[in-house]
């Protein structure tokens, strides 16, 4: 029988080629991830070694959200910048808190789009669409999102740990304003960001390990930056936080707050 390596090559990827995807599925304790994957983890690991235990901060915060939104009744969600293959995605919460919930992940990574479609086969309350975060349009107006989301009833968005890799803030403040303008009132959107932390030492080293340019590895905004990201929407309390000091309640949390380098919110369209 074929190895998984090469497996996986006749579906259309490349196992040897370190992908973000899955050396996040690594972090989280998962098994969608190949060798090559996992070196480069170990990487990023020596760098940072808090690294894992971020991952899984953000893991645990998207749980949170998912359970405040669906508590205020929202049953449709966008997930932009999947990343799958990973552990607890959104479709696996929503198994256990609101089975008739529909989810549409996006990203523009072809790996990422593999392994989803594979992930997801025969799924009936969930699609997959291949867009950049850039490019919103493409993505409100893609025939697998508008097959499943009705964007005149509320909808939660999801763009959680992966903001920083752009750059550009016309392009990300171009996509939360137009996301904002295409969903009906009592729409949420969700977001978490990295903070400054980093010597362009370890920046350079982090995306040597993940194998991208610099300017796709976390981008550096500070928190006011962040919040204004939101301008168009209204926050819910407690604000733009420290992930473990949202709604702790709402589901495991293990950090001081002031350990994670990321931040998090929710934000609703009123």
């Amino acid at each position: 029988m074929p190895g998984p390596e090469r497996s996986a090559a006749s579906r259309g990827f490349d196992p040897m080629t370190p992908n973000i995807a899955r050396i996040y599925d690594y972090f989280l304790g998962g098994k969608d991830n190949f060798a090559a994957d996992r070196q480069a983890a170990e990487q990023v690991t020596k760098l940072l070694p808090e690294v894992p235990m971020i991952a899984r901060e953000n893991r645990r915060f998207l749980g949170r959200v998912i359970r405040f939104m669906v508590d205020a009744g929202v049953r449709q969600f966008i997930d932009i910048g999947t990343g799958l293959p990973t552990q607890g995605h959104v479709h696996e919460i929503l198994r256990v808190v609101a089975p008739d919930a529909r989810v549409v992940y996006v990203d523009h990574d072809p790996v990422v789009i593999v392994h989803a479609q594979a992930l997801l086969e025969g799924n009936g309350r969930t699609a997959v669409v291949r867009a950049d975060l850039r490019n919103p349009d493409d993505i409100l107006t893609d025939p697998e999102l508008t097959q499943l989301i009705d964007l005149a009833q509320p909808v939660g968005i999801l763009l959680l740990g992966v903001l920083y890799f752009v750059p550009d803030d016309d392009e990300v403040r171009h996509t939360v304003t137009r996301l904002h303008k295409a969903v009906t009132p009592g729409s949420y959107l969700a977001i978490s960001h990295t903070l400054p932390h980093t010597r362009r030492e370890t920046r350079e080293g982090l995306a040597a390990a993940y194998r991208v340019p610099l300017r796709g590895a976390p981008d550096q905004r500070t928190p006011s930056e962040i919040v204004a990201l939101l301008d168009d929407w209204d926050i819910v309390e407690p604000g733009v936080v420290h992930l473990p000091a949202w709604h702790p309640e709402l589901g495991i949390t293990r950090q001081n707050p002031e350990a994670v380098w990321l931040i998090g919110g929710l934000a609703r369209k009123n």
